[in-house]
């Protein structure tokens, strides 16, 4: 039987990811080669400023949730074989742990620290330690700088494709040295799985289900932020 996975190797794990994640979800809110300047609703805008707090978060599920599903689906194109692999949830978490990250910022929630007890307790169902999860490691530095990647703070890149697909896989990539929980992480309905599982039309029912699985994140992530969680 494998070894129990700790809170602190927990923590080890998600505070570079929390930290790089800002800079990365910074690149998400400008406007690349994936949409169009025609979209004015962007952080930062006057019509962002217009809109509440709810919308804001909807607007995180649905524009940066859209572009994360579609590479988080891509490994559907294998089916049955890509799904035993633990590529899409590595994906998966990797997504959801951006969405997270931008919701806590939408309820000004900004502590490396408190984003870190957010993302174990809605991914992993664990309820970590204020003062653990505020404990930064000796090689934190270096490895949110790699995590970022070219989305690092001193960069000013527009997001595209590729490099959604290429930041998603190295964060998600950092998440499987705790992949034993993975399998806890929200996930979309039973049917969508289902259709995931079949060659091609895999990605499709992929998408779906990543997308599911965002919604039902932002729902736990409500929970936690509210004080509500037991």
């Amino acid at each position: 039987m494998a070894e129990a996975i700790s809170d602190k190797q927990i923590v080890r794990v998600l505070r570079p990811f929390v930290r790089a994640a800002r800079p990365v979800l910074h690149a998400m809110c400008r406007p690349g080669r994936i949409e169009g300047l025609a979209n004015v609703k962007l952080p930062g805008t006057p019509a962002w400023d217009g809109m509440t707090r709810d919308e804001h978060i909807d607007w995180w599920i649905n524009r940066v949730g859209r572009l994360t599903s579609l590479v988080t689906a891509i490994p559907g194109l294998g089916g049955v074989l890509a799904d035993r692999l633990p590529v899409q949830d590595a994906l998966g978490a990797s997504a959801q742990g951006l969405l997270l990250c931008a919701i806590a910022g939408e309820h000004g929630v900004d502590d490396v620290g408190e984003r870190v007890r957010l993302v174990a307790w809605v991914l992993f169902q664990r309820d970590i330690d204020p003062a653990l999860a505020a404990g930064k490691d000796g090689a934190e530095d270096a490895q949110t700088a790699e995590l970022a990647g070219e989305f690092g703070e001193q960069h000013e890149r527009k997001i595209t494709p590729k490099g959604v697909a290429t930041t998603l896989w190295r964060m998600g990539r950092s998440l499987l040295a705790v992949s034993g929980e993975l399998e806890k992480r929200p996930r979309g309905r039973f049917y969508q799985r289902a259709l995931g599982m079949l060659p091609v039309v895999g990605m499709a029912g992929d998408y779906l289900a990543e997308r599911s699985g965002l919604k039902k994140v932002a729902k736990r992530a409500n929970v936690w932020l509210s004080g509500a969680r037991t």
